[in-house]
């Protein structure tokens, strides 16, 4: 019984300790590139337990912000191989092992 609650401590502490946002590759402008990922962290905070909802809420300020046709993908181990407008991808790591992915196309 022990070793449950103590593994469950040690997965706080990682998350606590990679709660910062990690980018893996992006191609996006200095500006783009750190409102959307300040987005995406706001998003990923506020629907911690609902991956679907922060997708949609930032897909919508993209699409309002930088024009229509954004897509985003949140979850835990997935991969993706997209087409995409130059300029217009971003693919980040936040809180250890949540993977965000951004990207829009015509």
């Amino acid at each position: 019984m022990a070793g449950t609650g103590e593994g469950k401590k040690e997965e706080a502490d990682y998350k606590r300790l990679h709660s910062f946002p990690l980018i893996r590759h992006t191609d996006m402008s200095e500006e783009m590139r750190v409102e959307t990922m300040e987005l995406c962290v706001t998003a990923c905070e506020k629907f911690a337990t609902n991956n679907e909802s922060a997708a949609k809420m930032i897909k919508e300020s993209m699409d309002k912000k930088f024009g229509s046709s954004w897509h985003v993908v949140i979850g835990e181990g997935f991969g993706f191989e997209v087409t995409h407008e130059v300029k217009n991808l971003l693919y980040m790591f936040f809180g250890g092992s949540l993977a965000v992915c951004v990207w829009k196309c015509s």
